[in-house]
C-alpha cells in the first residue's frame, strides 16, 4: 500500500522585485514515486499547473543554490523571512516562486520519515513491474523476440 504527505501552502508569484501575486499551491509525495516531489498551482481552478522534479533537488535547494535548466532552487531572505526560489522554466514561459523556507522544510521532513535517503528503490515495486511486462508481452503473442528479416546473415552478407 502507497503513502502520500500533501501540504497546501500559498506561494508567492514574483513579477518585479517590488511585486509578487499569492498562488494557491499543493505539495505531494507519494511513495509509488519516491524519488520525485508534484507541485500543483493554482489548485481549484480549472487549469491547475504541475510539475515534478527530484526530490533530492528540493532538499538540496532549501540548504544551498542547486540546479539547472528547467528547475533551480536556492534560499535566501525576503524581508527578513527565510524563503525557498524556485525558477521553473518552460516552452510556456518561466515563473520565480517563493515558498515559506518553514513550511517547506517541515514537509520534507514529513517526507524523508516515510522514505529516508536512499531507501527509494526499495519503494518501487520493480519486480511485480517486470513480471506484469513480461505477463502482457506474453498474452499479446509477442512473448519472443526475434530479429526482422532481413535476408542478411549474422556477419552482414546476403
Amino acid at each position: 500500500m502507497h503513502s502520500t504527505v500533501e501540504r497546501e501552502l500559498e506561494l508567492r508569484l514574483v513579477l518585479s522585485a517590488e511585486r509578487s501575486i499569492p498562488v494557491p499551491a499543493k505539495l505531494a509525495y507519494r511513495t509509488d514515486d519516491p524519488f520525485a516531489v508534484h507541485i500543483t498551482f493554482h489548485i481549484g481552478s480549472e487549469s491547475p499547473v504541475h510539475w515534478t522534479f527530484a526530490r533530492e533537488l528540493l532538499v538540496e535547494g532549501v540548504f544551498r543554490p542547486c540546479g539547472h535548466g528547467d528547475v533551480r532552487i536556492w534560499p535566501t531572505k525576503v524581508d527578513g523571512r527565510n524563503v525557498v526560489l524556485m525558477a521553473l522554466s518552460s516552452p510556456d514561459g518561466d515563473a520565480l516562486l517563493e515558498a515559506p523556507s518553514s513550511v517547506v522544510s517541515s514537509w520534507l521532513e514529513r517526507t524523508l520519515r516515510l522514505v529516508p535517503p536512499g531507501s527509494e528503490a526499495g519503494m518501487l515495486d520493480i519486480d511485480d513491474g517486470i513480471a506484469g511486462l513480461l505477463a502482457h508481452h506474453s498474452a499479446d503473442g509477442r512473448g519472443r523476440c526475434s530479429r526482422p528479416e532481413t535476408g542478411e546473415t549474422e556477419d552482414g552478407d546476403a
